[in-house]
């Protein structure tokens, strides 16, 4: 999905690299843009049999940011938690799909 990271590096920090197993309610990068954005980094490129001569085009990635169990501590908002595993740590919300998310920010549900 390193098609969907490229089209998103101009507006986002990455904490993830290609090939990154994701899930829905994880957070994936810094939006440089105030509160949260909803994206899906598992877009695919559309591809056709058809082949413009130098249509393709090299992708280039940003190194994603990597963090320290105090960093990522430290980066987590209220509404977030963080998974510890012996690999890796995952950031992710604390309700996990957005439309539940939308629902408990308004006060229509609790949590």
């Amino acid at each position: 999905f390193a098609y969907s990271l490229f089209k998103l590096q101009e507006r986002v920090t990455f904490f993830i690299e290609p090939g990154t197993e994701v899930y829905v309610g994880m957070i994936v990068g810094e939006n440089s843009r105030e509160g949260d954005m909803n994206v899906n980094v598992t877009k695919n490129k559309k591809l056709t049999n058809v082949r413009a001569a130098g249509s393709d085009e090299n992708i280039k990635l940003i190194p994603p940011r990597k963090m320290t169990l105090e960093e990522a501590l430290e980066f987590l908002a209220p509404d977030e938690l963080l998974e510890v595993t012996p690999k890796s740590l995952r950031l992710r919300k604390a309700i996990l799909d957005p439309g539940q998310r939308k629902r408990v920010e308004r006060g229509k549900e609790p949590r």
